[in-house]
């Protein structure tokens, strides 16, 4: 079964080498995309069944990931795997994603990687 992925990047170079990636190395298929915290919370609140696998930058040109994180908190998210991937992996930034429900946080510079093995394990 392919993972579906809805991306949180305000960057499009950084949201096409993302999509590049999950597509090949995961054989992930891209369901949606989002620039800003109210378009991902609107895509997100419209397709709550729609998505296995959800990335989100925290720095947003409108917006921020924590955002997003709380808004799908407050949806009561049943499924999925929730995963930051961001250049402010501060710890503060780490134990708040968390707390927000991410189940994993990682670095965009560094911690690639460590990002992909975690999603293609199938946490």
């Amino acid at each position: 079964m392919t993972l579906a992925v809805f991306i949180v990047e305000d960057e499009p170079l950084i949201q096409d080498s993302l999509k590049v990636v999950l597509e090949g190395y995961l054989q992930a298929e891209v369901v949606g995309t989002a620039l800003s915290e109210a378009e991902a919370v609107a895509w997100l609140q419209a397709n709550e069944e729609a998505w296995q696998l959800l990335v989100v930058d925290l720095l947003l040109k409108q917006g921020t990931g924590l955002g997003v994180l709380a808004a799908l908190s407050a949806l009561g998210r049943k499924k999925g795997i929730v995963v930051a991937l961001t250049n402010a992996a501060s710890p503060d930034n780490r134990a708040e994603c968390i707390r927000l429900g991410a189940d994993a946080v990682f670095d965009k510079a560094a911690e690639v990687n460590e990002f992909l093995a975690y999603c293609a394990a199938g946490h």
